[in-house]
């Protein structure tokens, strides 16, 4: 008993010295549990604190991804190639963005210019992914409820450098970035307004090279957490963006509830709501439910033909999640509550995918809005 109420001061101290830097925390149950990071103030200052917090690991990650992609793609993730898509689309990125970059780099320790390709490698590259919606009528509770698998490959060992950031700016919308050591940009979120983004990539390297002359989708998702409060405003983010390659977003809120689908193949785009005859999956369409999931959409509409009248509640959507996890590679997948702002997390474990391994609660509520007087209690979570 003493040594943890020990502990439990120490830590107190160690909040309280670094507070204007946010604070850090273990999240979960290990091994699946991970670093959970809250930052506020200015643009510059999240990113120098987060590069504080997280310098260890962004300071291996980040060269090692480098380094790995570059030698698997060759001349495609050329550093002057990197270098050249950053330069044409920073015009697009707005100041938010941009100066929270070069935070990052200050906070850790790292030149501001391999951030920068770091970044670039998921604008070039390309993934294949999953969305669903559920809400409404469909769900016992009434709650929307959301998910995003991000199926991309576990070799290069992303899951080793987990990080869940929860931003609180100093102007803008609190949001949650489930996310990597060192990566700013955001692949699913979602915003104390209740508005959670997912997206499905659909450009095939065929496609290549790609017209850079717009905004990649994770820094147009943070944009849209930062200031979106409603679904008609995540919309209108969307359309008026100048949007890149071929994507699906699923787009949804939490305080109507509802959800829409978007086929945003650049610079097209499609909007479905639920139940649309139009639909790309028509007639395997649902009321209160959009759904995209590539190559597992047959497995999706199973389950949702079984469980969408009434029947959804948290545990059944991530057993949907787990359901549609690709087996040729599942790094990551989150399961939000958007009504009630929470998320389930999972990471790929060593080569285990994500689909397989627990989903862990993150209650954005919890921590927003945050004081000094909160986090001795968050550590303390940890330490029962």
């Amino acid at each position: 008993m003493k040594s943890r109420i020990a502990f439990l001061c120490v830590a107190w101290l160690l909040v309280c010295q670094s507070w204007a830097d946010g604070y850090r925390i273990n999240w979960g149950n290990a091994p699946d549990n991970f670093p959970l990071v809250v930052v506020s103030g200015t643009p510059r200052e999240m990113g120098l604190a987060l590069g504080k917090l997280m310098r260890p690991e962004i300071q291996t990650f980040v060269p090692r991804f480098l380094e790995m992609a570059q030698k698997e793609e060759g001349e495609k993730l050329s550093s002057q190639n990197l270098d050249q898509a950053w330069k044409t689309m920073e015009p697009f990125m707005g100041s938010q963005f941009t100066e929270e970059m070069a935070g990052l780099a200050e906070g850790a320790g790292l030149p501001v210019e391999l951030l920068r390709r770091a970044h670039m490698i998921p604008a070039i590259s390309e993934y294949a992914c999953s969305g669903v919606a559920i809400w409404g009528k469909a769900t016992q509770s009434g709650h929307l409820y959301q998910i995003r698998n991000l199926d991309y490959t576990t070799s290069a060992h992303l899951q080793d450098f987990r990080c869940v950031v929860v931003y609180i700016p100093k102007d803008g919308i609190p949001h949650l970035n489930p996310s990597f050591a060192g990566s700013i940009g955001c692949h699913t979120g979602l915003n104390m307004e209740g508005i959670a983004l997912t997206e499905i990539g659909d450009s095939p390297e065929r496609d290549a090279p790609y017209d850079m002359k717009g905004i990649h989708f994770m820094i147009m998702f943070r944009q849209i957490l930062y200031s979106a409060k409603s679904l008609d405003e995540a919309q209108q983010a969307i359309q008026n963006a100048k949007r890149i390659k071929k994507y699906h977003f699923v787009v949804g809120d939490g305080k109507i509830p509802a959800a829409v689908k978007m086929k945003a193949w650049a610079p097209d785009l499609t909007i479905w709501k639920d139940n649309d005859a139009t639909d790309e999956e028509a007639p395997n369409v649902f009321p209160n439910i959009v759904y995209h999931a590539e190559s597992r959409t047959p497995t999706a509409r199973g389950h949702l033909t079984q469980y969408g009248h009434g029947a959804y509640n948290a545990d059944a959507v991530i057993q949907l999640s787990k359901a549609i996890g690709s087996l040729g590679g599942n790094l990551m997948n989150v399961v939000y509550d958007a009504t009630d702002r929470e998320a389930w997390i999972s990471y790929a474990l060593g080569e285990e995918c994500a689909y397989r391994r627990p989903y862990t609660r993150v209650k954005l509520r919890d921590f927003v809005p945050y004081s000094p007087a909160d986090a001795p209690g968050k550590i303390a979570q940890q330490y029962p």
